[in-house]
């Protein structure tokens, strides 16, 4: 079935879009949790289109600061190193002192087919808080939306939101790919300072806007795609074992 496409101007959050994301990632009003186990907890939320849910995952960090989060996520050349779902990322140019674009390729689980994606990247640190905002052409179902938080002085939470998604790929993403995924992310982060401290521990673009050497591009040369095709694919053909074999290897 051929993809609906819509195209719309690109818009870059502002205050008010991380206001309202760090509260979406706060709050528990309707919000059901679906999977809770090892200092992970995974939430859905229903949306008016019944065939899509909503997805929040939180994982305990002990041990690791919020800004060591922060520069895991951040850091392209460290996420060759632990993100065994990317076949590859590269930054294309930035759009302010704290938003860039960027492309990413993605190994999918099945039934999906590996995915590629051009994404815009917002980023703020505010007090003990530090959060994301990343949006993809495929932004109604894929984007992630990541805040870090403190939490006491020997662990931090990585709470991670998710826009709509069709309610088969949240039940996967709930139970077994999601709650891997934050783990995996948890395990990189406690090896990450070693890591920096042996690859130009200095150079963090991300919070020092003079190390940035990517081209200046314009908003307004950028269109937004939504990409309504996710929630027509077919995975009835998928046995069980297959997709707990996939789960296995993400």
């Amino acid at each position: 079935k051929p993809e609906l496409c819509a195209e719309m101007p690109v818009q870059i959050p502002d205050d008010s879009d991380f206001s309202s994301f760090k509260d979406q990632c706060l709050s528990p009003d309707g919000w059901t949790s679906r999977y809770s186990k090892g200092g992970v907890t995974v939430w859905t939320r229903d949306q008016e289109n019944q065939t899509v849910q909503k997805l929040k995952m939180r994982i305990v960090c002990k041990d690791v600061a919020a800004e060591t989060l922060y520069d895991v996520l951040h850091d392209t050349s460290y996420r060759r190193k632990w993100d065994t779902n990317m076949i590859e990322t590269y930054d294309i140019g930035r759009l302010t002192v704290n938003a860039d674009v960027g492309y990413y390729s993605w190994k999918c689980p099945s039934p999906l087919k590996n995915r590629d994606f051009v994404t815009m990247r917002s980023w703020l640190p505010l007090g003990n808080d530090f959060l994301i905002i990343n949006s993809s052409d495929l932004s109604r179902h894929v984007s992630s939306d990541v805040l870090q938080t403190s939490q006491g002085p020997h662990s931090n939470v990585l709470s991670l939101s998710t826009g709509s998604l069709p309610k088969w790929v949240v039940n996967r993403v709930s139970q077994f790919v999601g709650p891997k995924a934050m783990r995996k992310i948890y395990k990189a982060s406690l090896k990450y300072p070693d890591w920096k401290r042996k690859h130009d521990p200095w150079v963090k673009p991300w919070m020092f806007p003079e190390q940035n050497m990517l081209q200046n591009i314009s908003a307004s040369d950028l269109t937004l795609q939504r990409v309504e095709s996710l929630e027509n694919i077919d995975e009835s053909g998928v046995s069980e074992e297959k997709r707990h074999s996939d789960d296995d290897d993400t």
